[in-house]
């Protein structure tokens, strides 16, 4: 564990150590979950992305977007939204 290990170090205080290469592993756990679904899905994915040249990130924003815009579609008009 580096001297200034101090886990109450905020993530943009973990950055800036990094930026100046500073030693930051005992922050990390080399533990983690994965939360973005499915290793098939995922290679779906990148599959899209790397056809359509853009990132995973933007193919998932696109998808949902067209959902919304369908399912916006399907609903009655009038109502009005909520917020």
């Amino acid at each position: 564990m580096p001297k200034t290990f101090n886990p109450k170090r905020t993530a943009g205080q973990i950055a800036e150590m990094a930026t100046r290469r500073e030693d930051i592993s005992a922050y990390f756990t080399n533990k983690f979950t994965e939360v973005c679904g499915p290793h098939g899905m995922l290679r779906e994915l990148d599959a899209r992305a790397a056809r359509l040249n853009i990132s995973r990130q933007a193919v998932i924003k696109t998808l949902l977007e067209r959902s919304l815009n369908e399912e916006r579609a399907g609903k009655p008009r009038g109502r009005k939204k909520a917020g």
